[in-house]
């Protein structure tokens, strides 16, 4: 996801370098130590909305990666196989990729809550995506775009990321799932959020979703514009976004939206059990201690031309 402009890159390498920094001088207190094992892999097992059950396959104790089986709730689904980084200190060479490609890390620290959102909606409104060919930014390691390959009947799914170290977790998910996916076309695809890259691409898409990609300013009139690009190429089209507001961040993307003449829309309820999770958060679910509704539950935000 590259910005662009010289001042933005350096402003960007500097916030990534203070990340590295902090996580390398914080210690664990004694209870965050007691807690190594199963929960190390990800922020995943500790918060989230719980709406995808999954488990561990493999023992984390020892190993950089360790692969998580979702079991989604519908009948006959298919299991999904996803290999995720064990996230319980900082690699050095994250943080000098990021700064080679311009890029956040965002995508190897955890699935994040709202990717398991989008994953949970496309699974409940499979209908909308069937025959249709879709493409997921910042996938993370690609829950979603693989929840509609196992499910929709989608004719194409292309699940792309900006950092190539996420790709290759993305790829290698896709071939661990490959039986489930029918005749639906599967690739991974290492995607920067930059207009003098894009024009690369020359597939159409009826379908752009992405989840909780708009809290690095500096990256919106990118993702603004890789949406309009994408949306311009076949009519009618859309994109589907899941974004939590975090203070202004998501307002401020939105303006980069308007700014690139497309037009949105927001629902805060969209789905009765999503909704049903969160408001048990907000009335103090222990599962979630920390929730809090500006900065974990994301909307569903509407973008065409």
């Amino acid at each position: 996801m590259e910005t662009g402009t010289t001042g933005t890159s350096v402003k960007a390498s500097s916030l990534r370098w203070k990340i590295l920094r902090q996580a390398i001088l914080r210690k664990p207190n004694a209870d965050e130590q007691s807690e190594i094992g199963v929960k190390r892999i990800t922020r995943k097992t500790k918060q989230g909305f719980n709406l995808i059950p999954c488990h561990l396959v493999d023992d984390p104790s020892h190993s950089s990666d360790v692969t998580v089986c979702y079991t989604l709730p519908i009948d006959s689904a298919p299991k999904l196989y996803l290999t995720q980084r064990v996230v319980d200190h900082a690699d050095l060479s994250d943080f000098e990729i990021c700064n080679k490609y311009n890029i956040d890390n965002t995508g190897l620290v955890c699935q994040w809550p709202s990717e398991e959102v989008l994953a949970y909606f496309c699974l409940s409104h499979a209908d909308m995506f069937r025959s249709k060919r879709v493409i997921e930014l910042g996938s993370g390691y690609g829950l979603a775009g693989l929840v509609i390959a196992a499910v929709t009947e989608a004719s194409e799914v292309v699940i792309s990321d900006g950092n190539p170290q996420v790709v290759d977790y993305i790829q290698h998910n896709i071939d661990a799932n490959s039986k489930a996916f029918g005749g639906t076309r599967v690739k991974s695809m290492m995607l920067h959020w930059n207009q003098n890259e894009i024009s690369n691409i020359s597939s159409a898409f009826d379908l752009i979703v992405a989840s909780d990609c708009t809290f690095f300013k500096e990256f919106h009139n990118g993702l603004a514009q890789i949406v309009k690009f994408l949306l311009g190429k076949v009519q009618p089209s859309e994109a589907i976004f899941f974004s939590p507001k975090r203070g202004d961040s998501l307002d401020k993307f939105l303006e980069k939206i308007e700014e690139n003449d497309l037009r949105f829309s927001i629902t805060e309820n969209y789905d009765a059990e999503i909704w049903k999770h969160h408001t048990e958060l907000m009335n103090g679910a222990a599962s979630w201690p920390s929730y809090q509704k500006d900065h974990c539950y994301p909307l569903l935000i509407r973008i065409s031309v």
